[in-house]
């Protein structure tokens, strides 16, 4: 891959990008970080990428292990200003009314990846089992508890 499809191709994808960082760390300075830590850590890793056809899934994996990379490192440090931003940031589209986002919001961030990925980014089954690096069942069993977590806060 020459360095213009990928940038091609990282342009094509960087909204994709920043939503599911949006998603995960929920801070925009974060988000903003951790989308560029990851194009330049795909740019560093091109020749490991096997198959052109899985650029999206393998960048968006990519992007994911630096998000939660950074989850793991602010573990349970949070002040005030940042717990307020948190509860009041939006989530991946604007498209997406308030009550769900808070819902989506809520949920555990690994139930919460899977909701993303399928339902805001249109993910197949099969590119979110390849990009998580989990069982296709596993994909599923968190879709269905994430629509049943749904519900519960919904209603």
């Amino acid at each position: 891959m020459t360095r213009e499809e990928f940038a091609e191709k990282v342009l094509d994808s960087e909204a994709v990008l920043y939503r599911i960082s949006r998603s995960m760390l929920r801070n925009e300075a974060d988000c903003e970080d951790a989308v560029q830590t990851a194009i330049l850590r795909a740019y560093e890793k091109l020749s490991t990428l096997k198959n052109e056809e899985y650029f999206r899934t393998w960048l968006v994996r990519i992007l994911i292990n630096v998000c939660n990379k950074r989850l793991n490192e602010r573990k349970r440090i949070v002040d005030i200003d940042e717990y307020q931003a948190q509860t009041t940031a939006s989530v991946p589209s604007d498209e997406v009314g308030t009550e769900v986002r808070m819902a989506l919001e809520g949920l555990p961030v690994k139930i919460r990846q899977a909701m993303v990925l399928f339902y805001i980014e249109d993910f197949s089954i099969e590119e979110i089992r390849r990009t998580l690096g989990i069982p296709a069942g596993t994909v599923k069993s968190r879709l269905s508890k994430g629509r049943q977590l749904m519900r519960e806060k919904l209603s």
